[in-house]
């Protein structure tokens, strides 16, 4: 599958970069395509452009917060999981979302 998501936790300084490590690394392992996107004390980093949102199967925000620009994400499937699950639990996080999306997918 193609993901974009959002990393931002409320500091914006340790959550923020860890999740969206954890979640690539553990995304390429498990065969997807995956961008994610930083929101934090440093700005917004890697940013998800409109191409990548438009490959997307869908866009999962993982976030403590309110991201900027959630707008973009109009008409796409969105997953909203808190931060802290996709730094020790990247893996696991990404199989329930994919799962939740192919079963929508399917009907």
């Amino acid at each position: 599958m193609n993901i974009v998501g959002v990393t931002s936790c409320i500091a914006g300084l340790a959550h923020t970069p860890m999740a969206a490590k954890s979640l690539e690394k553990e995304g390429g392992r498990l065969g997807h395509q995956i961008k994610i996107e930083q929101q934090g004390a440093m700005g917004i980093m890697n940013r998800i452009t409109n191409d990548d949102i438009q490959v997307a199967d869908f866009v999962l925000i993982a976030a403590d917060r309110t991201i900027e620009e959630e707008e973009r994400f109009a008409g796409k499937i969105i997953i909203r999981v808190k931060i802290g699950q996709c730094v020790s639990h990247a893996s696991e996080v990404l199989m329930k979302c994919v799962s939740a999306v192919e079963a929508r997918l399917n009907k």
